[in-house]
């Protein structure tokens, strides 16, 4: 494949993946980052593999570049996946029935 043809299917996945996701109804985003985290760990692992494996300076770049990258995705993804399952889990206390409706809690 020549470096034209890669690039042109890089560019056309990201558009796909874009719409894609765009298209998800915001009640499968939690089970879809899940899976996506999988995925990043797969990656990760991968690029650790290639890393390790480096035979010249510019691929032990590169697949250290790929591991600093695949980690902050999928710390990231962990972190965005907890921040949301917080919205969905956590229940707001019972007004007491002196507190009038519109008062604030802070």
């Amino acid at each position: 494949m020549t470096g034209l043809t890669i690039l042109t299917i890089f560019v056309l996945a990201a558009f796909v993946g874009v719409e894609v996701v765009s298209k998800v109804s915001s009640t499968l985003h939690t089970p879809l980052m899940s899976g996506a985290n999988a995925i990043h760990g797969i990656i990760l692992v991968g690029a650790v593999m290639v890393t390790a494996h480096a035979t010249s300076p510019v691929i032990l770049v590169l697949g250290a570049l790929a591991t600093l990258l695949a980690t902050v995705n999928l710390v990231g993804g962990f972190v965005v996946t907890d921040r949301m399952l917080e919205m969905f889990s956590g229940r707001k206390p019972a007004r007491s029935a002196q507190e009038p409706v519109g008062s604030d809690r802070r």
